[in-house]
């Protein structure tokens, strides 16, 4: 008999008056594969003349992959990116060495009205990475690899796996797909990487043969091919990939191999001495 996975109960966050489910860090995980953080943005219905709005904040050593399932972003960054990101879409960005950005609900949407649902996930640089220069690349949806059989949709959002490669320019093994299932459909989840996690976003599933909670994340033991089976209509994802080259500190919104690394950042981000986005005056201080 296989080992029972390890189920981790996300902690609710509020975040500009979206709900959050923070699934990573975790005491019990504090990474799948280079994933080290996992926020799932629960369905947010906001008013005309509301909306999200997250000023200037920065990050090192780590990408950030946001990927809507409902509204759209406008990210902005200190390399002058500006980026309308829509359900499907990947909006990749690698801090590297510092970078700053903003996330906001797009005025057009902000005046009208609008719903936000999604995914953001950091993924922990390979130690030799830390430092590289930032990047930004933004990936439509209909760019991203899928295939279709007997009921079941799978579209790799990033890495590689179930024969299919993402063009999002990961910088370790990685695998992270959308699986979509209906009802009476099953899935055989291979053990493509020694570290590997299961949420499920909506829906009643199976895990073999054993309920799949929804919205927990589910690491799944090593080794292991599992079946993942469709009680009705579900949707969910799989994230993992090789495990990290060591142990991360992770600071606010800082990630580093070194904690040095994380010192230097907080001083040089409270002193002001940062790349700013254009444009944008209002940044998120410090917290003590």
């Amino acid at each position: 008999m296989s080992p029972a996975p390890l189920a981790i109960q996300p902690r609710s966050e509020d975040l500009e008056g979206m709900s959050i489910l923070r699934a990573l860090p975790s005491a019990l995980c504090r990474s799948v594969g280079p994933f080290v953080f996992f926020d799932h943005m629960l369905g947010t219905d906001f008013a005309p003349g509301h909306g999200m709005n997250i000023n200037q904040h920065p990050h090192i050593g780590l990408s950030t992959l946001t990927y809507l399932l409902e509204g759209q972003v406008q990210h902005k960054d200190s390399l002058g990116s500006d980026q309308l990101v829509a359900p499907g879409d990947v909006s990749w960005m690698t801090a590297g060495r510092g970078v700053a950005h903003v996330e906001r609900t797009p005025q057009a949407l902000r005046d009208s009205g609008s719903r936000l649902h999604g995914l953001q996930v950091w993924l922990a640089l390979p130690q030799e990475e830390e430092g590289r220069e930032p990047s930004y690349s933004h990936h439509a949806a209909s760019s991203l690899p899928h295939s279709e059989s007997l009921g079941v949709r799978i579209c790799l959002i990033a890495g590689r796996g179930f024969c299919l490669e993402s063009p999002v320019p990961v910088l370790s093994p990685t695998l992270y797909a959308d699986l979509q299932l209906v009802a009476g459909s099953t899935l055989a989840l291979p053990p493509e990487y020694p570290e590997r996690a299961l949420y499920l976003l909506d829906g009643e599933a199976l895990l073999d043969d054993n309920p799949a909670p929804l919205r927990q994340l589910l690491v799944l033991p090593s080794g292991e091919t599992q079946v993942f089976s469709a009680c009705s209509d579900c949707r969910a994802v799989i994230i993992g990939g090789a495990p990290l080259d060591g142990p991360r500190r992770m600071n606010w919104n800082f990630v580093a191999s070194d904690p040095a690394l994380i010192e230097q950042a907080r001083q040089r981000w409270a002193a002001g001495d940062w790349p700013a986005v254009p444009g944008e005056h209002q940044r998120i201080a410090l917290p003590r």
